[in-house]
């Protein structure tokens, strides 16, 4: 018995997609897309040298929206295009190949290769299921890397991940710097409130293949990340959707661009001053999605909660303070925080 995967199942199920992929009405894309409209969140220009304006952009759009797509960030776009490149050539291995890199049953594992994350929902004897296979990598600091789950083949996997991370450092470093000027914070605290130095990237691969009824399945269903930030890149093939006043939209595609989502521990630490985003993906009945994101993580030991210099007697702490991986633990298995 290999490891589940949507693609095994796309292939023997040639027309239609089992019923455990069919989600209810009130979640199936076809019935709860708003058509016809673009949601255009806030594009960025991160090279702009006034960092008094780009502050303002980054304060209102983490506040406002959750989401927002930033430009000129300096990340060469062959080191994304290399990124991308190795992640599609992964995912298109014979399916024994990539099973190698499975997902250990442990529980408190989230690396390897597989389809689980989350507890998923059960209605009657179905349990419901998301249109995509990933890959889980932790990519920096040097000291949490495991590269028994980084795949040998394409040989060029490593380095161009090892790259992409190098090339990250800069807009994380400067992401938080802004995000905590936004705050009126001094600008290293955010990051250090994060973890500092020792702030994890988990890097995860999503790959949608085609699917027979985009209408009726989710890739991955509503919701928001337990990041601090997610920085994600996609390919060409349209599927992220952001909800934006009790309504599901599209999300305009821009090359080359970085999609930032607030996560979860960023929420918290600006207690509820920036908004983690809720969103999710559908799926395409001809193209295959794939998409890039990077969740910038505390150490799972590392405590979170409203930062000190955002909490006193007329604004009180609005979240608890607790362990990261506490945090993650109530969050999969679907327990109050």
């Amino acid at each position: 018995m290999g490891v589940e995967s949507v693609e095994r199942e796309r292939e023997s199920n040639e027309g239609t997609i089992p019923a455990e992929f069919i989600r209810s009405e009130n979640e199936q894309p076809g019935i709860t897309t708003v058509h016809g409209k673009v949601l255009e969140v806030p594009t960025i220009d991160f090279s702009d040298p006034d960092e008094e304006k780009l502050t303002v952009q980054i304060t209102e759009a983490s506040s406002n929206w959750g989401m927002y797509q930033i430009v000129n960030h300096d990340i060469p776009s062959e080191v994304i295009s290399k990124l991308q490149a190795v992640g599609k050539e992964f995912f298109e291995l014979p399916q024994e190949e990539k099973e190698a890199y499975a997902k250990p049953p442990d529980p408190g594992s989230i690396e390897g290769y597989g389809t689980k994350l989350f507890k998923e929902i059960s209605e009657g004897d179905i349990t419901k299921k998301g249109w995509v296979d990933n890959l889980f990598n932790k990519i920096w600091p040097p000291s949490v890397i495991n590269y028994q789950f980084w795949p040998k083949n394409p040989p060029s996997y490593r380095e161009a991940n090892e790259e992409y991370a190098k090339h990250m450092h800069k807009v994380v470093e400067k992401l938080f710097r802004l995000l905590s000027l936004g705050l009126g914070l001094e600008g290293q605290e955010l990051k250090k409130a994060a973890g500092g130095d020792n702030l994890e990237y988990l890097l995860k691969i999503n790959y949608y293949p085609p699917c027979p009824r985009p209408d009726l399945a989710l890739g991955v269903v509503a919701h928001t990340d337990m990041s601090t930030v997610t920085i994600l890149v996609p390919n060409d093939v349209q599927g992220l959707q952001a909800c934006k006043d009790g309504r599901w939209y599209d999300v305009k595609y821009i090359p080359n661009a970085l999609v930032i989502h607030i996560g979860d521990q960023m929420e918290i630490m600006s207690n509820g001053k920036f908004k983690s985003v809720l969103h999710r993906t559908t799926v395409n009945k001809d193209k295959t999605r794939i998409s890039w994101p990077v969740f910038l993580e505390p150490p799972a030991d590392h405590v979170v909660g409203p930062h000190p210099q955002l909490v006193n007697a007329v604004n009180q702490p609005k979240y608890k303070t607790k362990k990261y991986g506490d945090y993650v633990y109530c969050k999969i298995n679907k327990l109050p925080q």
